[in-house]
């Protein structure tokens, strides 16, 4: 198998890291500082004066593996209903104030996190402190604004669930591959819970997991950490901290056979899953499997697209994801055939491969490539405001410290050949995967 050579830009980052690490390399990472307040609530800053922006990005430590049968979707209703006023702002005048000063935002719910990312010029500083502490101390919980939410939530559902076969078939191998633990749940929640939440049910999701004890917040731009402390101190630190949320003490059991979902739904392409129980980011192999990953479905070299989509043509893309989360998750492998395409044909060609993985490993040069990569998406991130805010923050919640981004390039390319096949000895097992179907049928159907 044949890869092409590598590029100027992934070329230029393996050399640098060759020689010193990330923190060495970028210019005022010895400026970061954090504190915490006396309320719990955790302040990380990275001055950059490259633009006179800011970008803001606040990490509650609250997703749907934080959810219970009955109550499932809280955590991405927030996501919405964080924006629908206060008690001293009405609905929509959050958007309104960001926006007249030339900012904007968004939000975003995972598993394990939810997080809203507020971007604008550094004079906005102190309206934007002023507009997150009122919406995490004061959110209004309207009746008719609550149902409108609903009904958006809902629509969202199905969009992104219901008239997705995509959507449908990753949502019921997930479900499927957790036995035990939360990570089952659907972010976006079950149809029937969305139906049934009470405002009670709103109200005790809110006041237990939007403590300021629950969040961290990141900012990184045109700014000086002692003046985001005064902020800080001013319009943050009246927020009353809480009791802290029970800590989950479900365990996934281990999974002692392979697990096999088919779907059956109106389409043209048949869709094929595989889902393997995978380490957390904490976990020190991490970094090999993350190599791994990309070494078999990170663009049109990787070895699965070169094998499944060009020289056989068994499938049509081949893509993967790898769960970054509190605890074990899942690592996936994504395949869309052509139409009429051979499910049993394209997992035999699959497995056969990835038993070759287990057996002989990866060569040197998929390996060079896939650090390559790694080392160019992290120069690329670091290179905005916003790169920057996110790394931190995921660093300093998912990985336990925002220090680790720093040493985490440097952390990958002293991956070894030997560590990732010991890696995919561990991962790649049939006994510890979930295969999700989807055949296409001519006719909606329940699946």
């Amino acid at each position: 198998m044949k890869y092409p050579a590598l590029c100027p830009i992934a070329l230029l980052a393996a050399l640098l890291f060759s020689s010193a690490s990330a923190a060495d390399l970028l210019p005022g990472r010895a400026n970061v500082r954090s504190t915490t307040l006396a309320n719990g609530m955790k302040i990380i800053v990275w001055p950059s004066h490259d633009i006179p922006n800011v970008a803001l990005y606040n990490y509650v430590h609250v997703g749907s593996r934080n959810e219970a049968i009955g109550v499932t979707g809280l955590a991405h209703f927030f996501e919405h209903m964080m924006f629908n006023g206060s008690a001293r702002r009405a609905q929509g005048e959050f958007d309104k104030l960001m926006e007249a000063q030339g900012g904007s935002n968004n939000a975003f719910t995972s598993d394990d996190v939810t997080v809203y990312q507020d971007w604008f010029p550094r004079s906005a500083l102190e309206l934007v402190f002023d507009l997150e502490s009122d919406r995490l101390g004061h959110l209004a919980f309207v009746p008719s604004v609550v149902e409108s939410e609903r009904n958006v939530v809902y629509s969202e559902r199905r969009l992104r669930i219901e008239d997705s076969n995509q959507g449908t078939l990753t949502e019921q191998v997930q479900s499927t591959a957790f036995a035990a633990h939360p990570y089952r749940i659907p972010t976006i929640g079950w149809p029937s819970d969305i139906k049934a939440w009470k405002i009670e049910d709103l109200q005790n999701f809110f006041r237990t997991n939007y403590a300021p004890n629950n969040c961290t917040l990141v900012l990184v731009g045109d700014l000086e950490p002692d003046e985001v402390f005064a902020l800080a101190q001013k319009y943050l630190a009246p927020l009353a901290r809480q009791e802290p949320r029970a800590p989950l003490r479900t365990i996934e059991p281990d999974q002692l056979g392979e697990k096999r979902v088919t779907v059956e739904r109106k389409g043209q392409t048949p869709l094929l899953y595989l889902a393997y129980k995978a380490p957390p980011p904490t976990d020190p192999r991490f970094a090999a499997l993350s190599l791994l990953l990309t070494v078999l479905a990170e663009g049109d070299a990787s070895r699965l697209h070169r094998l499944l989509v060009e020289d056989k043509k068994l499938a049509i893309s081949v893509d993967s994801y790898l769960q970054e989360g509190f605890d074990p998750g899942l690592m996936w492998l994504l395949l869309a055939l052509p139409a009429g395409g051979d499910v049993a044909v394209a997992q035999q060609a699959l497995d056969d491969e990835l038993a070759r993985i287990v057996r002989d490993g990866v060569t040197a040069a998929e390996l060079r490539r896939a650090k390559n990569l790694s080392a160019t998406g992290f120069w690329k991130a670091v290179a905005t405001i916003d790169g920057k805010a996110r790394l931190l923050g995921e660093y300093d919640v998912i990985h336990g410290d925002w220090r680790g981004a720093f040493e985490a390039p440097a952390k990958y390319e002293q991956v070894t050949l030997e560590q990732i096949k010991a890696v995919a000895l561990a991962v790649l097992q049939n006994r510890h995967r979930t295969i999700g179907v989807l055949v296409p049928t001519s006719k909606a159907g329940e699946g």
